[in-house]
């Protein structure tokens, strides 16, 4: 059919079919890059909620082993230097009256993205005593000197993430 403006011609089936699937492989391609992306993110947030909690327990020590030599708590055989429960970190500890009020390192303690809590559940971390292998998977209950994720996944690099 000739207009004025030239010949006007609709899209073929072919056309179609062919647009189709030069967008199908791109999204085929696309995806695993997307999926790879949000897998790293989570990782970069369980390194980082791991060092909060370390952090926070390598800081009670070292104000606990203040106290102790500034002669405000008496020194124990029987215990360390570090929290009883992560929950003491959230809800502070006065050191012997080493600060006029309690203390807190945590304002809330972090979730493990590989590991998150169901509605209304604390978060949920592997705890391991100061007594405990370095690689143990057993908590004796008596402090709560490391955390590691209780996911059974493999990371990017290979690693478990419950090794880190």
């Amino acid at each position: 059919m000739k207009t004025r403006l030239g010949n006007i011609r609709g899209i073929s089936l072919i056309e179609l079919i062919v647009t189709l699937i030069i967008l199908s492989v791109l999204s085929l391609l696309i995806l695993p890059s997307a999926q790879m992306t949000m897998k790293r993110n989570r990782e970069i947030e369980l390194r980082r909620e791991l060092r909060t909690i370390r952090t926070a327990l390598d800081d009670y020590r070292k104000t606990y082993d203040q106290a102790v030599m500034e002669k405000k708590l008496l020194a124990s055989l029987n215990k360390s230097s570090y929290p009883e429960t992560l929950q003491v970190l959230v809800d502070g500890y006065d050191f012997g009256g080493l600060v006029n009020y309690k203390k807190k390192f945590l304002r809330r303690i972090p979730a493990d993205p590989f590991n998150p809590p169901g509605p209304g559940e604390e978060p949920k971390w592997g705890l391991r005593s100061y007594a405990d292998q370095p690689d143990s998977t057993t908590w004796w209950g008596e402090d709560v000197y490391d955390v590691y994720s209780l996911s059974e996944g493999t990371a990017i690099d290979g690693t478990k993430y419950k090794d880190w």
